[in-house]
């Protein structure tokens, strides 16, 4: 468990540390994601001690969201000054990634000769 966490954090240290040598336009933890996800081409997928811990992780997902529930709360005067470009840009950035990820999969599926693709 300790080698997983070891492998997670460490791909999450090098993705932030790209982001920040290179001024990356996104987050380090995505960078370091998806080195990770690089790490599983190489590797045919994790091995048992890492899905493992994932999993637990995933378990206790919710807690992890407290602080940034905490950072709203902080910042509402700040949300109330931007709401309507909040209100325009959260539908629509939702809608633009709900139809990108459609048509990718769409592309994997015919890809791979999957039936009704």
């Amino acid at each position: 468990m300790i080698r997983a966490l070891a492998i997670l954090l460490l791909c999450q240290l090098a993705g932030t540390v790209l982001q920040e040598a290179f001024g990356l336009p996104m987050p380090g933890p995505v960078i370091g994601f998806v080195l990770l996800l690089a790490a599983f081409f190489v590797t045919k997928g994790p091995d048992t001690a890492l899905h493992d811990t994932a999993q637990g992780l995933l378990k206790h997902l919710g807690l992890l969201f407290v602080p940034a529930g905490v950072g709203v709360v902080g910042m509402l005067g700040l949300l109330r000054q931007n709401a309507l470009a909040l209100l325009i840009a959260i539908p629509v950035s939702t809608v633009l990634g709900l139809l990108v990820t459609g048509t990718i999969m769409q592309w994997f599926m015919r890809r791979a000769g999957a039936p009704n693709a």
